[in-house]
């Protein structure tokens, strides 16, 4: 029962922004509060059905975990890995669309700076290649 609730709440966090925006709610401020308030909706339904979905498997874990004793270190280094990818890559893919805006108008009123923009651009992208470098150090440890 649980599990049919958390679908169709997710089912209703997907449709309900589609419906506010035929009905013609599209000014500004009231679109972008409702655009936030969907998607802490759709994160926190999505997190709440993977905890309530997988509670069965965690209790079948927990036998195998007794029997290797590092199956959760793995597991938890796999996380780490994957969200330091991740976030270096938003983080990453924001600084380059921000650097990347400005150096191309500042290109298209003075080419001499072309070289200076550049270097800014590819600071802002070395931040996701050290998340990714974080990600392999942590992958090397398992």
């Amino acid at each position: 029962m649980i599990k049919i609730l958390l679908v169709v709440a997710l089912l209703l966090t997907m449709v309900i922004p589609f419906g506010a925006y035929a009905i013609g709610e599209k000014s500004r401020g009231r679109y972008k509060k409702y655009l936030a308030l969907n998607v802490m909706t759709f994160f926190s339904v999505l997190i709440g059905s993977a905890v309530f979905g997988f509670a069965d498997t965690a209790m079948a874990a927990e036998a195998v975990a007794q029997t290797s004793g590092s199956s959760l270190s793995v597991g938890m280094g796999y996380i780490a890995a994957a969200m330091s990818t991740g976030c270096s890559c938003i983080g990453g893919g924001i600084a380059v669309a921000s650097a990347a805006s400005a150096a191309l108008g500042a290109i298209s009123e003075d080419q001499s700076i072309l070289g200076k923009s550049l270097i800014f651009v590819g600071l802002a992208e070395g931040v996701a290649l050290y998340g990714l470098i974080i990600s392999f150090m942590i992958l090397g440890k398992l």
